[in-house]
């Protein structure tokens, strides 16, 4: 009876093991070594359903924060193609790094300084909480990640796509005051614009300073109810931050300084928070920048 029993489970244990993962439609999984940071990454690349049919080339849109906003980008493009008419593109994602937890990798990858002030937790048992690197994470997407997919797809790098929320947001605008051709257009859902006392808002007048235009096609959204508290004072910080206002206020420099390359488009989708609003932003956003196949 024992013995009959072992079998029993063992078959059970085969026939769990055996059940395959769910695939999503074309798509791949690449791994690419960032040479200069010395930290190893995955690109998850979505195909448009047409891309075997023929010599086109696509539009790419490269999204950080992958392992969350991936096969959710993926889907809202697909489907805005299907049954809002406009045009394919290639979605490429960008993991986190490989042997990093979530958190860790983002705070280190997507923030732009080394907080004057902070009590952050390490995810990492054994690792003080890293920040900082957006400026080389940048560099590592253009220079080796631009150039991998230029030469794996047909893509059309002339028209390079960057979505980004929250710390990705902050990527996104320390890519575009650093190098902002690096896209052709950005889309930039709920900046966390009080990160380290507000210091986008200081590099964001250093570029002023320094430059007599931003070349660049900018599309920010954010969710109504990324406000204030009721009974706070607002401040640049985490606790007291009002992100609607904090926005709002920084479109608006960028629009003082009346750059003659800059476009900016500013949204703000009442009823939603931090978690639900990006599928808003990035619906908006492609729309304000791919053209209708119709």
């Amino acid at each position: 009876m024992k013995a009959l029993l072992f079998s029993l489970l063992c078959l059970a244990a085969s026939a769990q093991a055996a059940v395959p993962a769910y695939e999503l439609d074309n798509t791949e999984v690449r791994d690419i070594h960032a040479a200069n940071l010395k930290r190893d990454y995955q690109l998850f690349v979505a195909l448009p359903d047409s891309y075997r049919e023929g010599s086109k080339r696509y539009p790419v849109l490269f999204v950080p924060d992958a392992n969350y906003a991936f096969a959710l980008t993926r889907s809202i493009a697909s489907r805005l193609h299907k049954h809002a008419g406009i045009e394919e593109v290639i979605v490429v994602g960008l993991s986190y790094a490989k042997g990093d937890a979530g958190n860790y990798s983002r705070r280190r990858d997507y923030t732009p300084s080394v907080p004057r002030k902070h009590n952050y937790q390490s995810d990492m048992p054994g690792r003080a909480p890293a920040f900082g690197e957006a400026a080389a994470y940048g560099r590592f997407m253009v220079d080796e990640v631009f150039p991998f997919v230029a030469r794996s797809y047909r893509a059309d790098m002339k028209r390079k796509i960057f979505a980004g929320h929250s710390y990705g947001s902050l990527l996104g605008l320390q890519i575009m005051l650093d190098a902002p051709r690096s896209f052709e257009h950005y889309i930039l859902g709920s900046p966390s614009l009080w990160f380290d006392a507000g210091i986008m808002f200081e590099r964001e007048q250093a570029y002023g300073a320094r430059h007599k235009d931003l070349p660049a096609s900018v599309y920010f959204g954010i969710g109504g109810l990324e406000t204030l508290a009721p009974g706070k004072k607002r401040s640049r910080s985490e606790e007291d931050a009002d992100m609607v206002a904090d926005l709002r206020e920084f479109d608006g420099l960028l629009k003082a300084h009346r750059y003659p390359g800059l476009k900016t488009e500013m949204k703000v989708f009442e009823g939603e928070d931090h978690a639900s609003v990006f599928p808003f932003v990035l619906t908006r956003g492609l729309r304000a920048y791919l053209k209708s196949s119709r």
